[in-house]
């Protein structure tokens, strides 16, 4: 009774000090207890990364997803107004003869359906019969976002830059020399055209493929002709009557291949307007050229398709339905998809 008396007794200000050392001594952590807290942090924080990453990249494949649909309906919107597909590039056949022996190096089809983009100033600048390297710079160089998917390129990054490079030349005698070459450089991209198969060939005979009119697929090389005012006209039309797989079954565009490091690298992601460059902005797929598996996978060609998300590579059919396509389906029944004309329709989910 006389401690608490006396406690009683002291001054309200010891008691206060009292208190104080108390509560802070219980709400004190021991060096045990802070790396305890700090270890299962680290854990939870491994545990929420991959989860976090797996969202991010399930967010760009939607938006690559997006802007293969939009670049979708501007091509058939193009082929509403023009009764036709837009032709992949300008190209002559082998050999040939006047009047059919214009093209070579006009832009590629991408800026053909720039309109329809919502992109009539951008298009503009352009002149469709005229080469790629005498189109104005500030055209060539302009980077469009929705021709990007955002796992690969930003609109900050993706353009190649004008180079002279000196390469060893050797001709048929054997003998040699350095020739400087210069390389045109422009915007890259991350989508291609369905130029078709391998079914035409593509050893140098005049059947190959990439030739004007050869190509089995929707946005082919065209033969050219040039009228009274100098302009140069697509010969070879493709239009739906012309798919007779069916629109839904056979692809318009997808991602095409290109490794990390080559990105923004001629050949295999060159820019995406010079029709001289077939690779930058059409593919083909099929017996011989399957989908790449994974973004590491080295090119053993620019030819194929192939996407950057984990299993998949995006693509647009004809009638401006989008599917993603396992990267492992046969290359049978992806020939039969890029062909428009096989009869070797095929469900692909």
């Amino acid at each position: 009774m006389e401690d608490a008396q006396a406690f009683i007794r002291l001054p309200l200000e010891s008691v206060e000090f009292m208190m104080y050392k108390t509560k802070r001594f219980r709400a004190a952590f021991t060096l045990v207890e802070l790396l305890v807290v700090i270890a299962i942090i680290g854990v939870l924080i491994g545990m929420l990364l991959p989860a976090a990453q797996s969202v991010r990249e399930a967010a760009r494949r939607t938006q690559c997803m997006n802007k293969l649909r939009q670049i979708g309906l501007a091509t058939t919107m193009f082929h509403d107004v023009n009764g036709a597909f837009p032709p992949a590039r300008l190209y002559p056949k082998k050999n040939a003869q006047a009047p059919f022996d214009k093209g070579g190096d006009q832009p590629s089809w991408l800026v053909r359906i720039l309109p329809f983009i919502e992109q009539r100033a951008f298009y503009e600048k352009w002149d469709l019969s005229e080469s790629y390297e005498n189109q104005d710079i500030t055209a060539t160089d302009q980077v469009l976002d929705i021709f990007l998917c955002p796992s690969r390129h930003s609109v900050t990054d993706a353009i190649v830059p004008t180079e002279v490079k000196e390469w060893y030349v050797t001709a048929p005698c054997g003998c040699g020399g350095w020739a400087s070459i210069k390389i045109v450089g422009g915007a890259t991209g991350d989508f291609a055209g369905n130029h078709g198969d391998l079914s035409p060939g593509s050893t140098g005979s005049a059947d190959d493929y990439y030739y004007g009119g050869n190509g089995t697929g929707v946005l082919i090389s065209s033969q050219a002709k040039e009228d009274s005012s100098g302009q140069l006209n697509w010969i070879d039309r493709i239009n739906y009557g012309s798919i007779t797989d069916g629109s839904s079954n056979t692809a318009l565009a997808g991602e095409l291949h290109v490794t990390p490091e080559n990105l923004n690298q001629i050949p295999y992601n060159g820019p995406i307007f010079n029709g001289e460059d077939l690779a930058a902005f059409t593919r083909i797929g099929g017996p011989g050229v399957p989908i790449l598996p994974s973004r590491q996978q080295s090119e053993s060609s620019v030819l194929g398709f192939g996407g950057w998300h984990p299993g998949v590579c995006n693509f647009v059919f004809a009638d401006g339905s989008t599917r993603s396509i396992a990267n492992d389906i046969d290359t049978v029944s992806l020939g039969n998809m890029c062909n428009r004309r096989d009869g070797g329709v095929v469900s692909i989910e």
